[in-house]
């Protein structure tokens, strides 16, 4: 009989690809996932496996290029923000047909953050494409939810690896992926130099959206910092606490580790590696795990 595992996702934007190589891994080492709860990419990946349809997310993402990912991507000058991700949204519901979470074979939960009311909501029935896309919304990134009298922002802002959320059967083992490690990175591979978005800094387009977006926060010549940058900074700063409190109160039998640094939060182009990335991550995690019993 296949060890029974409750799963853990965690935010990390398309680092969370990485997710995909971790459970391709754990499956072909004779894992059962029995149960999954995830944050924001964790909570997206996680759905998509949960409903059966990982194998054709798997194949969408690898034939992502950098242009059909910029592609996707619908700014706003919102106050709430500057991605709509109407369209992403969009091409991610063929994956995810019309579902209630608790019709599904595994036991999952999406976490969520109410912003009205300053709390955490652990989603665990309802529609599982709803309860993903409130999860997944970025602050300042990717506008909110608003459903009845509650803001649905990114899960990840008050429980970015929910640990101690995830449905628990008896004698199971807790297995966490965290993809916003604060490990060293070493690409396994030299980058394509294709993945750089040079073309993308030129188009008129994101030229546009950048001048105007400098009119709401005007660089100042002591900044070294640009805006995305000083948001992906504080946010990540602020996470990794939560999480060290988080992982400590709750520490799982086996944690899966990425580095952050292996990649930013929108390259999405990157799937591939980011899949062989997550397994290799799986791998080192259980060599571990042997290691120690």
């Amino acid at each position: 009989m296949n060890q029974k595992i409750a799963l853990v996702l965690g935010s990390g934007g398309a680092r969370g690809i990485a997710h995909i190589g971790a459970i391709r891994e754990l499956i072909r080492n004779g894992f059962e996932i029995a149960s999954i709860a995830g944050t924001s990419m964790g909570a997206l990946i996680g759905g998509v496996y949960a409903c059966g349809k990982m194998d054709e997310y798997e194949a969408w993402m690898c034939s992502l290029g950098k242009m059909d990912v910029f592609n996707l991507v619908d700014f706003t000058l919102s106050t709430s923000g500057i991605i709509k991700a109407d369209k992403v949204f969009k091409e991610i519901h063929k994956f995810i047909p019309d579902q209630k979470i608790e019709d599904l074979p595994v036991k999952y939960a999406a976490v969520t953050t109410d912003l009205h009311h300053g709390k955490e909501i652990v989603i665990r029935e309802g529609s599982l494409f709803e309860a993903i896309r409130a999860s997944i919304s970025i602050p300042l990134i990717i506008t909110p939810v608003l459903k009845s009298d509650t803001l649905f922002v990114d899960g990840g802002v008050l429980n970015p690896v929910p640990v101690n959320r995830v449905f628990r059967n008896n004698g199971d083992i807790l297995v966490a992926v965290n993809v916003s490690a604060q490990i060293p990175y070493q690409p396994a591979v030299a980058e394509n130099p294709d993945w750089h978005f040079l073309e993308i800094i030129n188009s008129s387009k994101l030229k546009e959206f950048q001048e105007k977006l400098s009119t709401l926060f005007p660089p100042s010549k002591k900044e070294k910092s640009g805006y995305f940058n000083l948001i992906s900074e504080t946010s990540n700063l602020m996470l990794k606490h939560i999480l060290d409190l988080t992982l400590e109160m709750n520490p799982p039998d086996i944690l899966i580790e990425v580095s952050r640094q292996a990649c930013g939060t929108f390259d999405f182009y990157k799937a591939t590696e980011l899949i062989e990335l997550g397994k290799q991550a799986t791998i080192k995690a259980l060599e571990s795990h042997l290691a120690l019993k």
